[in-house]
This record gives C-alpha cells, structure tokens and sequence, in this order.
C-alpha cells in the first residue's frame, strides 16, 4: 500500500490560461483561449499575421491584462499580484522580443548585464564574468562586449537578446519570431541555440512563429491560433494542438493551407471583399 504522507504533491503546468479573452477598444483579439504548458516542454504557437500570438505571449507574464478569464504562473493568478509581486515573478522570465530590443545607447555588454544590475547586488567582476559567459554560450567571442548594437547584424543581435534573456537563469523562455528577418543559415543557428538552451537549462520554452522549419525543429507541441474575425461565433480560435508530426498530418485545411503556405482560399476572400467595396451602378 502506498504511504500517501510521503508522496510529492503533482506540480501545477508552469503556465495555464482558462477562458481568456482580450479586448482593444471594439477589436477582439483572443476569445476563449484555454492553454495549459507543463514544465519542461517547448511549445510553439502558429498562425497568421495579426492572429494574436504576440498578444497571447505578452499576457503569460502579464505585459497585457486579459479582458477576462485567468492566466496562471507557477499557479499564481497573475491578475491578483500587485506590481511588485509581479515583478519579482517576471524575473523568473526570460524573453527574447521580435526585434531583439536592445539599447542602442547600450554596448553589449551593458545589454545582457542589464537585469542583472536591476534586480542583483553582484560585484563588476561577477557580471563581466556572467556577461562573458553567456555571450560565449550562444557562440559570440569576447570582443564583441563593447560594440553597440548598431555594429552587429541581425543574426548576432538576436543572439545577444537570447544572452541577455539567459542572464538570470529564467525558469521559461518565451521567444516572439526568433527567426523573422534571418537568413535561412542564421535561422538554423538561431534553433539550435534554443535547443541547447533547452537542454542545458532545463527551461520550458514557448516560441511564438510563422516559420515552420522552426516549429518542427523545437517544438515538442505546436498550437494553431486563427483570427477571431474569421471564426463562427461558437468556433474554438485554438484550432489545432498537438505534435509537430500530427501537425503535418492535420485534416483541417485552414492548418494545412498555412503549414504548407498556400494562399487556398484567401485570394478568394480578398477578391471579395474588394468586390463587396466597389460602388455598385
């Protein structure tokens, strides 16, 4: 018979969002949105320009209030947090923005050190010695420590946010299109480093991307978002979760046609609703 006074209580997902939607003044972003992400897995979520996946992102450490509904770190409610509790959670983040986000009138140094110098009392030595360190695991050499972004490409920036983002040892990384404007070598590199950044520091991972070399490379689970406005008003906007290889083997044509990017229907949609535009006589 078990002892059930020994046993280790289940831990809670890492994130949860129940039945969350968000408003813009009259534009409906996301609409009953139910995600769960236990620790450790990577997930990936897809969908077309516009969808709300950044949105969705940003509300998972509360960058954006949820109009209604509850989204969960760790089993907080972040939406009963005051603004230093949810501080002091956030440093449990770390997050590589769309454009990498970097202080121009930063070196890089002075970037990846930046949360460090915000929320640890290390000596100079110690954080050059971190900076270092980190810089060296996404594979960039000492020397770039004093340049300023607007010195490196686009590829290095990036990999100077993942430094920065690595800095304290977060427990889950969110990415936002880690590998939009990259070339397709850079993007490669860009994956492998989020893989061993997975391995090496046993973090949960949610990528937000419209690349699916990316999806099927990291990805442990993918989710597909789609449009609030081109949904019934009883669809699920989640219209698809599951493994990168049931991804591939999806029945739904709105997944397939953006999988395999195929304009499909929406050249017809477009014609349309030009169509429905034009004066009548």
């Amino acid at each position: 018979m078990n002892d059930l006074s020994t046993a280790t209580p289940e831990q809670p997902p890492i994130v949860e969002v129940q039945d969350m939607r968000v408003t813009f003044g009259s534009q409906n972003v996301l609409r009953g949105v139910a995600l769960s992400v236990p620790r450790g897995q990577s997930l990936a979520i897809i969908g077309e320009s516009g969808c709300g996946k950044t949105v969705l992102l940003k509300t998972v450490i509360g960058l954006v209030r949820p109009t209604s509904g509850v989204v969960r770190f760790c089993g907080y409610n972040l939406a009963e947090l005051s603004d230093r509790e949810l501080t002091r959670q956030r440093v449990r983040f770390g997050y590589v923005f769309q454009n990498a986000a970097l202080f121009d009138s930063l070196t890089v140094g002075q970037n990846v050190a930046f949360p460090l110098r915000q929320h640890k009392s290390e000596s100079p030595s110690r954080i050059r010695e971190l900076v270092l360190a980190r810089l060296a695991e996404v594979g960039l050499p000492n020397s770039v420590i004093s340049k300023k972004p607007a010195e490196l490409s686009g590829g290095m920036r990036k990999r100077v946010a993942l430094a920065r983002a690595l800095i304290m040892n977060p427990e889950l990384m969110l990415y936002d299109e880690p590998t939009t404007g990259l070339d397709p070598i850079m993007s490669d590199v860009i994956n492998e480093l989020m893989l061993r950044t997975r391995n090496q520091h046993d973090v949960t991972s949610i990528i937000v991307t419209h690349d699916m070399r990316t999806a099927h490379k990291v990805a442990d689970r993918v989710v597909m978002i789609y449009p609030v406005n081109r949904l019934e008003p009883d669809e699920p906007q989640l219209i698809f979760d599951g493994t990168p290889d049931e991804l591939k083997a999806c029945g739904d044509r709105r997944v397939l046609q953006f999988v395999r990017g195929e304009a499909g229907e929406r050249l017809a949609e477009m014609h349309q609703a030009s169509s429905d535009r034009e004066p009548q006589s």
